[in-house]
This record gives C-alpha cells, sequence and structure tokens, in this order.
C-alpha cells in the first residue's frame, strides 16, 4: 500500500493530489498546437458513427454519478444532445428505452461496480454502444465497453472519493469536446478557449488547496452541528450533493443537497440557527445565465438569513458582496460554469475531512463502506 507522503491521512493525501491527477488526465488528450481533443483510439467509435448519435445515457451510483450529472450539461451544451443521467441500481428497473444510434456512458472509480455493471450489460444488450469510465485498467467494466476513457488520478486508497471525481468530470469534459469536434458543435475559436480553460484546472486547484487552513476552521465552528444542508442550481447541484455526502460518508453526521429553488417546496421549512445552510454561489460574469443564477442565490441567501439561518457560501474570487451576506465564504477562482464544479468541491471535500478528524473518526475507512461495491 503506498504510503501517506507524510500526510496523517490518505484522504488528505488524495485531495491535495488533485491538481497532479487532472494534469495527468487532461495533458496527454490534447494538442497544445491546435487545441485539438485526442480520444479517437480511446472512444473506438467511428467518426461517421458519432456523428449519427441521437442521444447520451450516463449511468452510476454514488459521487460517479454526481459526476455524471455535471456531465448532462455538458453535453447539452457543448454537442446539443439530449442526455439522461441515470442510478445504475434503478437502471434497469425503469425498463430503459435506449437502443441503436444511442451511446450509454458508464462511470465507476473500480471498474468492478456490481450494479454498474449490470446496467452496461443491460444497456448493450438494447443495442446502445457502451463507454467506461474508470480508475482502474483491465476492469470488467472496461473489458465489456466499446471504449475506456480511464481517469489518470493514481490509486485512492480512501473510502470517500475525491480525486477520482474531480478526474471524472475533467473526463467527461474532453469526451463531451470530442463529440462537439467530430460533430462540429464548435467553431475552433471556441474549442480553443475550452481547452485553455480545461488546462488552467490544475493550477487553480491548487490555489483552491491553499484555502485547507479556512476549512479547518470551518469545522472547528460547525463540527458540533447535527445536521446540514448543501445547495446548489444548475451544473453546481450535483456538487451540493457530492458535498453532503462526503459529509455523511466520513463524519456521520447527516446532510442533504439539494437543488436551490426547490427549497422553497419543503425544506426550508427546517432551516433555522440549528440547520446550517452551504451554498454554491459561484458566478461567471461572462456568461448572463450564471448571473441570473446568481442573484436567485443571493436573493436566496437574504431568505434564508431572514430564517436565522447560518450560511456558508463558496464564491468566486472578487466578490464583495456574498462576504456582507453570509457568515462565512470560501473562494475559489473564476472559471466557467462548466467546469467550474472541479473547482466549488474541493472546499467542500475539505471540510468534511476536517469535520471527521475534529470527531476523532476513522476518515479513511468509514464504518459500513467498502471501496468497491460488488454486490447489488
Amino acid at each position: 500500500m503506498p504510503d501517506k507522503g507524510g500526510f496523517p491521512h490518505y484522504m488528505l493525501k488524495e485531495i491535495f493530489e488533485q491538481p497532479k491527477a487532472l494534469e495527468d488526465t487532461i495533458a496527454p488528450r490534447v494538442s497544445r498546437e491546435t487545441a485539438e481533443v485526442r480520444l479517437a483510439e480511446e472512444v473506438r467509435i467511428g467518426s461517421e458513427e458519432l456523428r449519427s448519435i441521437r442521444r447520451v445515457n450516463i449511468v452510476a451510483s454514488g459521487t460517479s454519478r454526481h459526476a455524471g450529472i455535471a456531465g448532462q450539461f455538458m453535453f447539452q451544451d457543448l454537442v446539443h444532445l439530449p442526455v439522461d443521467v441515470d442510478y445504475a441500481s434503478e437502471f434497469e428497473y425503469r425498463n430503459p428505452m435506449i437502443s441503436r444510434g444511442e451511446i450509454t456512458i458508464v462511470i465507476t472509480q473500480s471498474g468492478e461496480t456490481a450494479d454498474t455493471t449490470a446496467a452496461q450489460r443491460e444497456a448493450k444488450k438494447k443495442g446502445s454502444r457502451t463507454i467506461a469510465i474508470s480508475n482502474v485498467v483491465g476492469s470488467t467494466i472496461a473489458r465489456e465497453a466499446d471504449g475506456v476513457l480511464y481517469t489518470h488520478a493514481g490509486p485512492e486508497i480512501s473510502i470517500a472519493s475525491t480525486k477520482a471525481f474531480t478526474a471524472q468530470m475533467a473526463v467527461l469534459f474532453l469526451f463531451a469536446a470530442y463529440l462537439a469536434q467530430v460533430r462540429g458543435a464548435l467553431s475552433e475559436s471556441e474549442r480553443k478557449k475550452w481547452i485553455a480553460e480545461l488546462q488552467a484546472l490544475p493550477k487553480k486547484t491548487e490555489t483552491v488547496l491553499e484555502q485547507a487552513a479556512e476549512c479547518q476552521r470551518l469545522a472547528d465552528r460547525f463540527h458540533k452541528f447535527e445536521s446540514f444542508l448543501f445547495c446548489g442550481r444548475a451544473i453546481h447541484y450535483p456538487v451540493a450533493m457530492d458535498g453532503a455526502l462526503k459529509l455523511k460518508e466520513v463524519s456521520y453526521i447527516h446532510a442533504e443537497g439539494y437543488p436551490t429553488g426547490e427549497t422553497k417546496h419543503g425544506p426550508i421549512a427546517m432551516i433555522d440557527e440549528s440547520l446550517p445552510v452551504v451554498i454554491i454561489a459561484t458566478c461567471d460574469r461572462n456568461d448572463a445565465g450564471s448571473v441570473l443564477r446568481y442573484e436567485k442565490n443571493v436573493a436566496n441567501i437574504r431568505g434564508f438569513k431572514q430564517q436565522s439561518g447560518k450560511v456558508i457560501a463558496i464564491a468566486t474570487e472578487g466578490d464583495t458582496e456574498l462576504p456582507g451576506l453570509a457568515d462565512h465564504t470560501i473562494f475559489v477562482p473564476h472559471a466557467p460554469e462548466l467546469l467550474s464544479p472541479i473547482l466549488e468541491i474541493v472546499p467542500l471535500q475539505l471540510f468534511a475531512y476536517y469535520m471527521a478528524v475534529r470527531k476523532g473518526l476513522d476518515v479513511d475507512r468509514p464504518r459500513n463502506l467498502v471501496k468497491s461495491v460488488t454486490l447489488e
């Protein structure tokens, strides 16, 4: 087993390995000269067939499914294809209406997840092409897929997935950009802009990791609370879900991830001084939709505060409004909407880690959990 490299736990080591994991996942697949995405040998589906694809299906469980939901936004925005996202464990029970002319992406860190493997076999039986995303070379799901996109995150020892998750989102973006490239859905200038933003992520992630001490102070402040609500809109919603999942997994604190707008349809009744709210409220000022979502988030935070809620906000560097509204604000570098989840999840991983440490728990081996769920 690899050593901890001077870190007290594998989870913290793996959180800090994310810049390298992203670099190793992204760099070999992008031409620096032309900004073209090079995935043909891994996808193993011809360009003519890719141009005829009618729909994308994404199937996964747990953290991998959260990556898949982020991927849904990436494919729909870049490729203009409809995308469905399923729980792998529920996939076969809804008699999925998939067929030839579609791609089913199955995502699993270990490549051996039982329900995801079963879902892949169901998709193949119905005639869909399948693409596996896995961190383990030669795994079952990789062997059975038409194509495989490996995340080059390196071994992930801690049960709670961190670097594999951000690498999965990077691979999903690469695949979406590749499909858009093959199908002519992006101009050359648009593609170059997106690839430059993607290549900037490793350095930006290093900047986020500089917030570790602030995340530790937040854990010191909040470790006695028994429940949390995590909120996010659009592509930030899966970040909220994964932030809540990390907290549940390693600190055994009840947490829910919710679309921010949906809080008014029930959960807002529970918000008071005993239920802290973590809200993803970043903003890409170059994107009109992002600005509109930001304004709605500001209004939501005002409402939470009127109910005596304690608010932790994830904001974009340079934001001067949120620090005056939220009780605590953690900043991440600016990034386009489709790539910002990769940065936003990092402080939430750190927060979950330090909460578990503060409670004296076994961070790397949470009770009742295993790294690879091989039984349905």
